[in-house]
Order: structure tokens, then sequence, then C-alpha cells
């Protein structure tokens, strides 16, 4: 395992001219895999190097550094980049220039992605109050109902999380941020209403806790929270523990991992040793066992099933050392790994969204080198991302005494022997065919006789037992070979069969079956197990129900009936107590549905706000009485001016065909007034004169041009100043307002 190394100062001690702030946002394998530099191309000094130590950690931080060209490296050890179920994202930049780097997410694949930026001169902020806070949420079975927010007293949020749609269940969230001084409420909520009480639903429940300065602030244990529960707290500076006077020097007899501050208590030096006075090796001036620091551990991962495991692993943790393991086929599957004793042991099961249904098949045992468990966890009890814990233990280097003669030249002479013990050679009558064999002693203790002497009766050897099952009657030295009457079941195709029998006895009959008590088929008749033991799988056994499991068993009381409906959150009719979709999701359709509005959408669901009132009028830019504001064009009432020089709508508008007639067989009625002929010519075209076509007698001065006052060629306009003039040289200055 990497270890952190973090690179991170107070702007107030800083002499830098200019300060920049990283904004991080790792992945789920960023603990293992991921870290980012950024080095000065100037000096080559590393002005930042930080790698996480929590799966999905933020980093929100500032440091000050000196103006100049940087290189930003990000490092992924797997060569896959920062990826995975949710995405990270990688952001710098400081008040002066804004963002310097903006990568939201980080995309595509990499070992070490290098880019150079320009860090201007600016001067540091001062720097903010608050203090570093770690968020914990322990997801159940249901991560996509969960989610939470902390407020300040005017009810900002000032951080956020959930919901948790695509990571796997149980998977705790960690979250580190830095939060102001002051009243706080941190809120967890839950759209479905049932908290994070998984258990009601045949799971493991979660649980929420806000962390700073080492104490808990808010300590989530109660998983009934309902729809949400509301914790106030107080963020404040972190103030020092008081120190714990002790010897700090673990050399030493009086050394305390308590203490904070060494008090110079530290007095006796440690001495290893053997400390058991029982023992072979004891050493009187030992003072401190000395214990075996490493051994052979035997791992056993279990799977219910026996077809492996697929997304699922098991990491195994010592110290700053990772094992990763996963099972490939079988039920039992045994690895061989070192670990240090005596020392803390770690375990955790670590599954993707895809394997989360089958991790209650999985399972494991760790088992050192003289029988005894350190941790087991064994299906279908294991939690996934729950850490589990034990102690290893390799034994001591004491040994047993072990009595024996250790004068090899001796006839019981034992070459295991550690401590001395009683020694004897071939005394007296040294032919085993004799009685007198071994029969001569001085003292009470066998002499040593190495040739033949005091052999005078040859021996008969056998049992002399008379109630022995090998009785010899024509026996003279007993051979220490007697044997008792063992009764039995001497047929070796019997249940009760016993080899070491001598004597018959009843027999029973062999009755095959599961004989183990722990398991579904155990048969309390058999005595013979034939290995069809299968073990319990507990789950929902009715075929009918929504989370039916075929591999089940036994029936654990969780089935759950299909509750039909929309279980796609974005559409409009999502039914959040669902469980079964039947495919009749409804998007949502945004529009207006205000039908006497002039935008309305007879085809959309949901009104977004966007009615647009209908303004009926003329939409011709043209026409005189032209609204820019109209949106539902009345060509009718258009009105257009025919420009003449009695004015607009005077006497009528250019809409009047009669009008537009007249004007144009009679300039005169446009250029100069609207006279008596005019309005007789006008009568006539709409059948009110029934007379001849009026005709214009004598001379009379015709409009020949309109210029500006620069004397180039105009028509006539509005609001400017122009000359009009005319056949009998006449010439008139004119401005027509609107």
């Amino acid at each position: 395992m990497k270890k952190l190394i973090l690179l991170l100062l107070p702007l107030s001690i800083f002499a830098q001219d200019s300060w920049v702030r990283f904004q991080v946002q790792f992945d789920f394998y960023a603990p293992t895999e991921s870290n980012f530099f950024m080095v000065s191309d100037v000096s080559g000094d590393t002005s930042m190097f930080y790698q996480p130590t929590v799966q999905y950690e933020y980093l929100d931080t500032v440091i000050g550094v000196f103006s100049g060209d940087y290189t930003i490296s990000l490092n992924d050890s797997y060569g896959d980049g920062w990826t995975s179920t949710n995405p990270a994202s990688f952001r710098m930049g400081n008040a002066c220039q804004g963002p310097i780097l903006n990568w939201d997410p980080v995309v595509g694949s990499f070992f070490q992605r290098d880019s150079t930026i320009t860090i201007l001169p600016c001067p540091p902020p001062n720097p903010p109050v608050c203090e570093l806070t770690t968020i914990i949420i322990n997801l159940d079975q249901y991560p996509e109902e969960t989610s939470w927010d902390i407020q300040d007293s005017l009810g900002n949020i000032l951080l956020s999380g959930g919901t948790y749609p695509s990571v796997p269940d149980y998977q705790p969230q960690v979250i580190i941020n830095c939060l102001p001084v002051g009243e706080l409420t941190f809120t967890i909520y839950d759209i479905y209403g049932d908290g994070l009480e998984g258990s009601l639903w045949g799971g493991q429940n979660g649980s929420y806790y806000v962390v700073q300065c080492g104490d808990t602030l808010v300590n989530g244990v109660d998983p009934s929270f309902g729809q949400d529960s509301t914790h106030a707290f107080i963020s404040d500076t972190c103030v020092p523990p008081p120190p714990i006077f002790g010897c700090m020097d673990d050399d030493y007899v009086e050394y305390d991992p308590s203490a904070t501050d060494d008090n110079g208590s530290c007095a006796t030096l440690k001495i290893y040793g053997c400390i058991d006075s029982t023992m072979f090796n004891y050493d009187p001036l030992a003072n401190s066992m000395e214990n075996i620091d490493q051994c052979s551990y035997d791992l056993i991962l279990h799977d219910l099933v026996g077809n492996g495991w697929v997304g699922t692993r098991l990491e195994i943790y010592q110290d700053d050392d990772t094992s990763i393991f996963v099972m490939t086929s079988g039920f039992n599957q045994v690895f061989t790994l070192d670990l240090y004793a005596p020392a803390l042991v770690s375990a955790k099961l670590f599954v993707n969204q895809q394997a989360q249904s089958t991790s209650i098949e999985c399972g494991f045992t760790l088992i050192g080198p003289e029988g005894d468990t350190a941790i087991s966890v064994l299906p279908p009890s294991i939690v996934p991302f729950v850490l589990y814990e034990g102690f290893t233990y390799c034994g001591n280097i004491c040994q047993e005494k072990i009595y024996g003669c250790m004068d090899s030249t001796a006839y019981n002479y034992s070459d295991t022997a550690n401590v001395a013990d009683f020694c004897y050679w071939f005394p007296g009558c040294a032919s085993p065919a004799y009685v007198e064999y071994h029969n001569d002693t001085t003292n009470g203790y066998i002499t040593d006789f190495n040739v033949i002497d005091s052999c005078f009766n040859l021996a008969t050897f056998g049992c002399m037992d008379s109630t022995a099952y090998n009785y010899d009657n024509t026996a003279n030295v007993d051979n220490g070979g007697c044997l008792p009457i063992v009764l039995g079941c001497m047929e070796s195709l019997a249940f009760n069969f016993n080899p070491l029998a001598n004597t018959p006895d009843t027999c029973i009959a062999l009755t095959y079956g599961c004989t183990d008590a722990t398991m579904f088929n155990y048969d309390a008749s058999a005595n013979t197990d034939d290995n069809s033991c299968i073990p319990f799988v507990f789950g929902c056994t009715d075929s009918t129900a929504f989370n039916y499991n075929p591999i089940a068993n036994a029936d654990n009381n969780s089935c759950t009936p299909f509750i039909l409906g929309c279980t796609d959150p974005s559409m409009l009719n999502y039914s959040p107590t669902a469980n079964t979709e039947d495919f009749s999701c409804i998007a949502y359709i945004y529009g207006c549905m205000d039908s006497t509005a002039l935008n309305y959408n007879p085809l959309s669901n949901t009104d977004n706000g966007s009615c647009i009132s209908i303004v009926v009028g003329c939409m011709d830019q043209s026409a005189y009485n032209y609204n820019p504001n109209v949106n539902l064009d009345d060509p009718l009432s258009c009105l257009y001016s025919a420009g003449c020089i009695t004015g607009d709508s005077i006497p009528y508008w250019l809409n009047d065909l009669c009008y537009a007639w007249v004007i144009d067989v009679d300039n005169y009625c446009c250029d100069n007034e609207w006279d008596e002929v005019c309005q007789l010519t006008y009568n006539y075209c709409e059948g009110s004169y029934n007379g001849s076509v009026p005709t214009r007698t004598g001379n009379y001065k015709k409009l020949t041009k309109i210029t500006d006052i620069l004397g180039r060629p105009s028509k006539q306009l509005y609001n400017k100043m122009l000359f009009y003039i005319y056949s009998d040289g006449t010439v008139e200055k004119r401005l027509i307002k609107r």
C-alpha cells in the first residue's frame, strides 16, 4: 500500500507571490492507483503531491506558490485513467486568473497525463475559518434512495451528496471537506421513507456520521428515521487534546502506546526471551516474551453455489500491505499467505454493482498454523465493504521439556530429549531367551551386564493373564503382549464395524444419508454420511414473488410481491413503490398547456411556464399601424398611408380601393389637395355619383420631383425636411411628421 505524502503549509507563512486552489474529486480506485504532482519547471521542485487514502476522496485545499511555469502530472498505475462508476474531476485556479485547469470530468485512459500551466502573481487571500470534516454514509442495500446535505443557519447548502444509484449496495461513502465555524445542521433523506433500515427487507442496516477534530458530531446509528432526520451541531476550531504522559519508547517495559508526551518514565530495557519458568529454554534474565514474528496462514474462500466469484474480491490488510484474492471455482479454495504476528489483520469484501446480489454466496476463513481461527465470516452472513478484524499469533520461542536418557550409549537413549533422565544399559542375563533375562539388580537399579549371566531357565514367552483374549497357559515369561477382550461388530460392511474387536457383538446395518444437523437435508435416521448434504440457502422461495431466489431452499419471510409501475425516476409517471417495470412510463413533454395561448402545445403533459398570450394586430412593418407587440397577424387590420400631401388617412387610407384609384388617375389629388373634383371622382368609383367621370380643366401645377436639402432625389419620407418641385416651377419646403 502506498503511503501519503502531502506537502501543504498555511498561507500565512508563505513568502511566495501567488497561490492556487485545488478541487479534486478522485475515483473509486484512487487509494491504490492514483495521485498527482505539481512541479516547478524552473527549479524542478515539487510544490504539490497528493495521494488519496479512501475511495471517492474529495480534496479542497489552497497552497502558496511562486509565479511561473509548472507541470501538472496526473498518474494512474493501472493505465485506465481516473475512471469508475462515478466520474472524477480535477480543477485548479485562483482569484486573479480564474480557472487554470478545469477537467470535469477527467476523461480518457492514461498512465501519466502532463499539462504545462503558467501561474501569474496573485496576492494570497485570507485563509478561510473552517475545519476539515469527514462525512461517512454507510449505505444499506438501497443506495438509490439516500441523499444528504449540510446547511448553515440561513439555510444555505454548504455540502450535499446522493442519491447513489450507480454504487454497489452497502458501499460506504466518505466525503472529506472543510466546514465553516458555527452552528450547522446535517440532514439525511430517504425517498422511500424507510430510512437506512435495510433489515426490514432481509438486508443490513446503514448508518451515518459527521466527524471533526477526532470527535463524532453526528452519530447516526438509528437507521429508522423514515423520510429524513436533521441533526444540529457546532462546527468549531480543533482544540488539541490534553497530553498523555508516559514512556513513548517501545524498547522499554514501561512503554505506553497511548502516551503523547514522554515523561522520562522509560527505565527498564526490554530483554526478549522465554519467560515461562516451566519451559526448557526459560531465560531468568528475560522480562519480555519473544514471539515468533511471522508464519503462514491458510485463507479459505467459500462459495455457496460453487461457481466462483465474478465481480467480487477480498482484500487482506496488514500494516501497509494489501493482498487481493478472487475465488475462481469450487465451493472452497485455499490460499497461503505470510502474516506478521502478533498483529492486527483486517479483511474487506468488495463487490461491483453487477455482483451485489450474489455477495451472500461469499465468505472466508483465515486459519493459523496451529489451527486457530483469526477471522471467519461464512455465507450468507458477510456484508460487503465492512472491515472485519482479528489478531494473528504464530506462537513464541518457548520449548517444552522432554525428559529422557541423553547418553547415546545407553539402552534407553532418546534423541529427542532435552532434559536428562534415568539411563540403563544391558543388565543381568543378557539373553532374552531365558527367564532370568534382565532380572539382576543392584540397589534397586539394573546393573550393566553385557554377557550372558544368571541365565538358567529357557523362557517361553506369551500372555500369562488368564482374563486376556490371548492368554497362553504354556508361557512362563509374560511378553507384555496381552490383549484385552474387545467386544464389537466384526462384519466389515456393518455400520458399527470395529476393526479392533476380537470378540463378536451386535452389528448395525448401514443407513446412508446426510448426517450433518446443520444442513438443509439432514436425515436423523441416517448413520452413514453419503456426501449428499445441502447447505441452507435462505431467501424468498415463492416463485410468484418479485425477489424469488431460485437457489434458495429455506424461506426467510423476505418475499416481496410484484408491484407494477414505471420504475424510471426520470419519467412523468414514475412510481417509487414499483419494483417491476410495466412499460407504462411516460416521458416528460414540456410546453405550454393553456389552450388559449399562442404557443399552446396539445402534446405537452408538463407546463414549463412558457405560455405566451395572444396579441392580435398588424404585423406588416410597412403599415401605418404596425405593432411590434403583435404575435398573431390580422392583415385586414393593417392601415396603409398613400403618403399624400393631405396627410395619413386624410381623406382615406390607401386600403380604400377607390381612393387608390383616384390618386392614381389624378395625381393632383395626392400631390396638391383633395378638392371637389377628387371627391366626385371617388364617388363615381364607389357608385354614389351617376354622372360621367369628372375631368380636371385648366392648368394646374403638378408635382414633378422631391429632393432632400442637398438636391438629391428622394421619395416622400416622414420626419425629414424635403423640397417638393412642381410643374409650374414652384418649390415647397415640407416636414411631414408622423
